[in-house]
């Protein structure tokens, strides 16, 4: 179940801080009444934690390949594990990552 955020509208103390977590399910009304003090309370928006790699030994270490366009039909391989080709090249199948060292069951 998602926690969501919740402010006190009102200046009174709460038992619970001013803003405070709740878990609810996503198809539940926002609450308009706080469930320990029954004053009124309004729902925020939090941020939202996403993390992307940053670097292409991340992307690697995640088992991705990344590719970069150098000519036609020639890409360098920028995340290349132990053995793989730096470049590949079309129409060389022998240059293509080796997806079999990366995907796994």
């Amino acid at each position: 179940m998602p926690i969501y955020e919740y402010e006190h509208v009102e200046k009174r103390i709460c038992s619970r801080s001013k803003i405070f977590e709740i878990k609810q399910s996503i198809n539940d009304s926002p609450l308009e009444k706080c469930p320990y003090c029954g004053m009124a309370i309004c729902k925020l928006i939090s941020h939202s934690n996403i993390s992307t790699p940053k670097t292409n030994s991340e992307l690697r270490d995640l088992g991705f390949s990344k590719l970069v366009k150098k000519d036609d039909g020639v890409y360098e391989n920028v995340t290349a594990r132990k053995g793989e080709s730096k470049y590949m090249i079309k129409g060389k199948p022998e240059t293509m990552p080796h997806l079999h060292n990366i995907i796994r069951d």
